[in-house]
């Protein structure tokens, strides 16, 4: 079985920006994981920009760009333009009015269309929504800060969300507090990726090679 690891950027050492994304590229990550915050939608702030065409910019890897701002609608052509073909762009349906009008923005600039879904989202509200995107990123915290506790309510959505994914073509991701156990728990039952934060990769003695090589040979 092959899961997919996806770097949380938020959490790097801005100290040293360029290391940061080579020592994760040559340390097997698959992908870069962006998240952009506007003070509005989420309590924080958090990258920029040009923190992600940076990061576009100094590896092939793709993009996971994690997009919790009101109304995306109105500035996701921002981010279109300096992604490449094949990046991912979230949104959270919540926050767009039409949030289907911002999915087909992402899918005709040739990027992988995904929704986030908070902890207090209901897999219901979403389930017209999952026909139209490729990837669901489920958050096992409140979005907006690192270092935050998991909701173990959460996991529950995943038993009604992993039986779509066949029937409507998506695959589903996990966000937050992602943890050993975590992977070793939820990947056989299908989950596709984790991002992985300060609970498991970064801020570690050892380096993420060795610590990517210990998840790989748990799952």
């Amino acid at each position: 079985m092959y899961i997919e690891l996806c770097a949380s950027m938020m959490c790097a050492n801005y100290g040293n920006l360029e290391k940061e994304v080579k020592d994760l590229d040559e340390a097997g990550i698959d992908s870069f994981h962006i998240d952009i915050m506007d003070g509005r939608y989420v309590p924080n702030f958090a990258m920029s920009l040009n923190d992600m065409a940076y990061i576009a910019s100094a590896t092939k890897k793709p993009l996971d760009v994690h997009l919790m701002l009101e109304h995306p609608n109105n500035n996701v052509h921002l981010f279109l333009e300096k992604l490449r073909p094949g990046d991912t762009v979230y949104i959270h349906p919540e926050a767009e009015y039409h949030p289907s009008t911002t999915l087909q923005k992402i899918i005709n600039a040739g990027m992988i269309p995904g929704i986030a879904i908070n902890p207090g989202t209901s897999v219901e509200t979403v389930v017209e929504m999952l026909q139209i995107v490729g990837k669901v990123l489920v958050m096992s915290v409140n979005p907006g800060n690192a270092g935050q506790m998991y909701l173990p309510y959460v996991s529950k959505k995943y038993d009604k969300l992993l039986p779509l994914q066949k029937e409507m073509g998506f695959d589903a991701y996990w966000d937050g507090a992602c943890s050993m156990d975590k992977i070793e728990e939820f990947a056989p039952k299908g989950v596709k990726g984790f991002v992985l934060g300060t609970t498991l990769l970064f801020g570690k003695k050892q380096s993420y090679g060795k610590t990517i090589e210990e998840i790989r040979s748990v799952v």
